[in-house]
């Protein structure tokens, strides 16, 4: 067995092991493409039966599957296709050493980082392989493949738009636009009209309510910290050339679109910087070579403990709110019967997920009920949109779930779902039954004809 095909084989094991350790977890990212996934499997619509505010392709990827392992398994295969289309461009770019050096790398970058950025296979992951894709096919010199690539990356992320100008660098000719165009256009005609409604107008909105610069800057010198050892890419000859340069620069416009720098936004940055590593790696000396596989030690040190928390998560803070979530679902499914219903207060998807219930409204969360972004309603409680919220909880209380469960109003009382006043008569026929952490379950008990509204205790 040559040696490529031995890297592939521990690369698989190191990326299996690592999502394997999360099958008991799952991160915020991956909670509304499931609960999404799971109302499809109901014969639901996305975007006209669902409010979901990401492009469809993340949903359908998510359409298999549940919780628990086989999630983590498409993970970790997900995770070896990113590392051999790493390979397989920078092979051909360069030779053998550089696809081995590229691949291991992006491998290493895919584990020991933040476990919510790199575990969920979540949209800005999602996009890594056709973004890599694309790119490769344009230095190929097949721009139609590349174009259609970058359009299967639009419907995965509204950032899949910085992947065609990419593309038109490193492979001028009309049949780039052609070919994002066509698959573009398909999907146009694919996807209900409520996708832009939800998808790029509250996007604008949500990007349009960005953090500050300073933030921004805090979170880059913390990626490129963490991935100090790509800095060999900044000694090669190919930096210094307009297509490597225009990548790097329009994918960090990607990145800071929104001005939110979250860590999963990296990812755009990502195949540029470990394919540069990867040339600037091969062409040191021996001592340059140990330089550069010391500083790995800054992400290794930092996050391979997290792999032991997530093997016990239970005292993990990161993951409290999910072990509080699992615990509300479990109480929920262990009270209902069939035919009951669920709707989920708050930014907590994972509760339709744990307790198997049908959603009984398209809301899957509450931000297109309070206008308030899910980033920020633990401890903010201002709206960045109040119109479209008020008719959407006018449409809420039209609705009868068995169960209401409040996940958000134990953390910010300013959001209880009391305390929206369109809705304090509707909420008056439900009782609470049941509590998990601050998240309260609530269930229906319908008034009696003649009898007063209960007061809520």
């Amino acid at each position: 067995m040559n040696k490529t095909r031995l890297l592939f084989l521990a690369l698989f094991a190191l990326l299996l092991a690592a999502r394997l350790c999360h099958s008991g977890i799952l991160w915020a990212e991956e909670t509304l493409p499931l609960a999404a996934a799971q109302q499809m499997r109901g014969g639901h619509t996305l975007y006209t039966d669902i409010w979901f505010d990401k492009p469809p392709v993340v949903a359908l990827f998510h359409y298999p599957f549940r919780d628990g392992w086989p999630l983590r398994v498409a993970g970790a295969l997900y995770g070896l296709l990113t590392c051999w289309l790493a390979y397989a461009f920078a092979r051909d770019l360069w030779s053998e050493r550089e696809g081995r050096v590229a691949a291991a790398l992006l491998a290493f970058y895919l584990v020991f980082a933040i476990p919510s950025a790199v575990t969920p296979l979540a949209s800005d992951l999602l996009m890594l392989a056709p973004h890599l894709a694309a790119v490769w096919m344009a230095a190929r010199r097949k721009p139609l493949a590349a174009g259609a690539l970058a359009g299967l990356a639009f419907w995965i992320s509204p950032k899949g738009l910085f992947v065609p100008a990419v593309c038109a660098v490193w492979c001028p000719s009309l049949l780039v636009p052609a070919g994002f165009a066509a698959v573009v256009g398909v999907g146009a005609l694919a996807v209900p009209a409520a996708y832009w409604d939800q998808v790029w107008y509250w996007g604008r909105i949500y990007a349009g309510s960005g953090f500050s610069l300073s933030n921004g800057l805090t979170r880059t010198l913390n990626w490129c910290g963490f991935h100090a050892a790509c800095a060999a890419g900044l000694l090669t000859r190919e930096i210094r050339t307009v297509k490597w340069l225009l990548w790097l620069t329009i994918s960090f416009v990607g990145v800071a679109a929104g001005f939110r720098f979250f860590p999963r936004y990296f990812f755009q940055l990502l195949p540029v910087v470990v394919l540069l590593a990867a040339r600037g790696y091969t062409q040191l000396a021996f001592k340059g070579r140990v330089a550069m596989a010391l500083l790995l030690l800054i992400p290794l040190v930092r996050f391979a403990p997290t792999y032991l928390r997530a093997l016990n998560p239970v005292d993990w803070r990161d993951t409290a709110l999910d072990t509080e979530s699992r615990a509300a679902g479990v109480l929920a499914r262990l009270q209902s019967q069939p035919g009951d219903s669920l709707f989920v207060w708050g930014y907590r998807p994972e509760i339709y997920v744990y307790s198997r219930l049908p959603a009984a409204t398209r809301f899957l969360d509450s931000q297109p009920l309070t206008g308030v972004p899910a980033d920020r309603h633990l401890r903010d409680s201002i709206p960045v949109e109040t119109e479209a919220a008020r008719a959407h909880r006018a449409e809420l209380a039209r609705s009868r779930p068995t169960f209401v469960i409040d996940g958000l109003g134990g953390y910010n009382p300013q959001l209880a779902i009391s305390q929206f006043p369109d809705l304090r008569e509707w909420f008056s026929q439900y009782h609470e039954t049941g509590r998990s952490g601050q998240t309260v379950i609530y269930r229906l008990f319908p008034r009696p004809a003649g009898l007063p509204l209960p007061q809520k205790r």
